[in-house]
């Protein structure tokens, strides 16, 4: 007598509960608060806090240390605009733009024979010559400029053995622009040499043999390829030179007085007056913010298509 065997039943996985709202939102939170945590923890308290009490101080009109923050109107910015302030701006901005216009002139040529003309094997042993002087402290380097340009130094006893009169470089804005285009030199090549070494050099071959001269072939081939590192470079440069203190303090003299000059007088020099010192930096950083996020929005550093 045949005896009947009842069905097999599939296998299921034992199900676990659901997650409830709260546990699912701190399962996928986790990890970023985890990983972004302690950067988020240091910006907060060295840059978000520090900013926010600069922005108080701005507020309050001939406050010096030790006396009660009470925010009274915009008076110090209102000042910020006055005609002797306006040209110390306008000043920084002309140091800022003439560094970034050296910059670029000076750098492009060499950032395109590392990235093209060098011998592959070279290029970042070449690359890392140029960014060396980075390793050394910038006030060491302003030291080395004086050491250079001031009347008894380096260059006029050159000009001197062969006879020609000696230059009056040394507390000028020349002097100025000398130090900072030095100083954010090597920026502005490392940023153009990745933009440059992607260059799609077949465009370059096509543009020969269809008989194109160079330069028609660099402003037509070369530079739109180029251009996201032009802009991030120039942008990078501007930046960092616009609040730069130690060159133009050190090189400049007082005829080249500068935003950040001017915001130390405030806070440290004779002046003492933290309110006005503060509307200075709240405007520096205000501007350097739009350059910093055009510098996002624009200098991805890939070449152009």
């Amino acid at each position: 007598m045949a005896v009947s065997t009842p069905p097999k039943t599939p296998y299921e996985p034992p199900t676990t509960p659901a997650k409830t709202g709260l546990s699912e939102i701190w399962s996928k939170l986790a990890g970023p608060l985890i990983m972004l945590g302690p950067a988020g923890v240091w910006l907060l308290l060295l840059l978000v806090f520090p900013t926010l009490v600069i922005f108080q101080l701005s507020l309050v009109e001939n406050i010096r240390p030790g006396d009660v923050v009470i925010p009274d109107g915009l008076g110090n910015y209102l000042r910020v605009f006055e005609t002797i302030n306006l040209r110390v701006i306008a000043r920084s901005v002309n140091f800022a733009i003439g560094t970034t216009v050296f910059c670029l002139l000076l750098g492009f040529p060499v950032a395109y024979w590392i990235a093209i003309m060098a011998p592959p094997k070279s290029r970042n042993l070449l690359l890392l010559g140029f960014v060396l002087p980075l390793w050394t402290s910038s006030l060491l380097r302003s030291y080395a400029w004086i050491t250079i340009l001031r009347p008894t130094g380096v260059l006029n006893s050159f000009l001197g053995l062969l006879g020609l009169p000696t230059l009056a470089l040394l507390n000028s804005s020349p002097a100025v622009l000398i130090g900072m285009t030095y100083s954010y030199l090597p920026y502005m090549v490392t940023v153009l040499y990745a933009s440059l070494e992607k260059l799609d050099r077949r465009l370059l071959e096509a543009s020969a043999d269809l008989g194109a001269v160079p330069p028609e072939t660099f402003w037509k081939i070369t530079v739109p390829q180029a251009k996201t590192g032009i802009i991030a470079g120039s942008l990078l440069v501007f930046i960092s030179s616009l609040g730069d203190f130690v060159d133009p303090e050190l090189l400049g003299g007082a005829s080249s007085m500068t935003v950040s000059r001017l915001i130390y007088n405030q806070f440290l020099g004779a002046t003492q007056n933290w309110g006005f010192g503060s509307a200075l930096s709240m405007v520096l950083i205000f501007g350097v913010s739009i350059a910093i996020a055009l510098l996002i929005r624009y200098g991805d550093g890939r070449p152009s298509k």
